[in-house]
């Protein structure tokens, strides 16, 4: 939509970092119903997401507080078609004392500083949303807000406390946003939602709430299966680590190591899932005749004391490959290296060993 018209303006460089991007625009676009409801966006920026979600509503009012931005998303919305569209230059705090109600507020509050710093608190974002929350709930029964993947959930959901749910959207398994969907009726147990979209048209959804991730049950697994998943980013960034065992009937390596593990193949889990080729101590004589035959890797760390450069430069192991090698930590506190395969080849690896 926005790459195809040729005669889009684009703001400086600011403007354009914080922007969403066309498919997660696309994916806020999908979780309001279509109708004559009203919607305002309070932090219009570039217009990136408000392009998307204001074909959704009667009426639309863009809101952005920096004049230039408002003239270039004037332009951009006329190229763009875009229909019963109304521009506010104001901050959006003055915006919602004065407007009458409205069905849907939409917020991506700025993450600079006035030094021009990132931040990640809500308290540090701008408009601070635990300040002007009373005020955005008066004017809207429902609101979703935007925010970082670097923030931490769990403190913001203590800071609104009115939120219905929780989406951490990623893209092609890179975190990009967290959106949380406020509203006056918020129950105390919010939504978890966890999507990876992909570029190719597929998406990976999984769903839960804090009650059921916090009575999940599921077993340890004493060494590694046929098989080995690694949940998504965004199930990751969620925090899902019990729930997503228990709901694909998978064995834990650890507590903390957050890899899965099972002899038969579990379809359609949201993650990538590899083939155990073997699984070693790192003692000398493992490392000694798994290089042998390896020269490249593609390296995971999770729950191990050395990280990933760390054991390149302990072992010479350039990037890339066909093998995937994950240093963790096992259920009874060993330190293995899996090596795993997405395609059959020959395996010149150790055997799996014990202490």
């Amino acid at each position: 939509m926005w790459y195809a018209e040729a005669g889009i303006f684009y703001p400086l460089h600011l403007a354009l970092e914080q922007a969403s991007s066309e498919l997660t625009a696309r994916y806020k676009a999908s979780l309001v119903r279509d109708g004559n409801g009203t919607f305002a966006d309070l932090t219009g920026g570039m217009g990136v997401d408000f392009s998307f979600l204001s074909p959704h509503f009667r009426e639309a009012v863009y809101v952005e507080r920096n004049e230039d931005l408002c003239r270039i998303a004037a332009h951009n919305f006329r190229l763009l078609g875009l229909k019963n569209v109304t521009l506010h230059c104001a901050d959006a705090e003055s915006f919602l004392r004065e407007t009458v109600p409205l069905d849907f507020i939409y917020l991506d509050p700025s993450r600079r500083d006035n030094a021009g710093r990132k931040v990640f608190r809500i308290e540090d974002c701008s408009p601070d949303l635990s300040e002007i929350k009373p005020l955005l709930l008066e004017k809207s029964g429902t609101a979703m807000v935007k925010y970082s993947p670097m923030l931490d959930i769990s403190l913001a959901l203590k800071s609104l406390d009115c939120v219905s749910a929780v989406h951490v959207v990623s893209v092609d398994n890179e975190c990009k946003e967290l959106l949380f969907l406020l509203s006056k009726t918020a129950v105390n147990e919010p939504l978890f939602v966890a999507v990876n979209l992909k570029r190719s048209g597929r998406e990976e959804r999984f769903t839960f709430t804090p009650e059921q991730e916090q009575k999940a049950v599921f077993p340890f697994a004493g060494e590694p299966g046929r098989y080995l998943y690694e949940p998504n980013a965004s199930i990751l960034k969620a925090g899902a680590f019990k729930s997503v065992a228990q709901a694909y009937n998978l064995q834990k390596l650890h507590i903390n190591s957050h890899l899965y593990t099972s002899d038969e193949r579990v379809a359609d889990f949201p993650g990538r899932v590899f083939e155990v080729e073997s699984f070693f101590l790192p003692n000398k004589q493992n490392l000694k005749t798994f290089l042998q035959c390896t020269k490249k890797a593609n390296i995971t760390v999770r729950n191990y004391p050395a990280p990933v450069a760390g054991i390149r430069h302990k072992t010479g192991l350039k990037d890339g490959g066909d093998v995937y090698l994950f240093a963790t930590t096992l259920a009874g506190e060993r330190k293995v290296w899996i090596v795993c395969r997405k395609a059959s080849y020959f395996s010149c690896y150790p055997s799996s060993v014990k202490e």
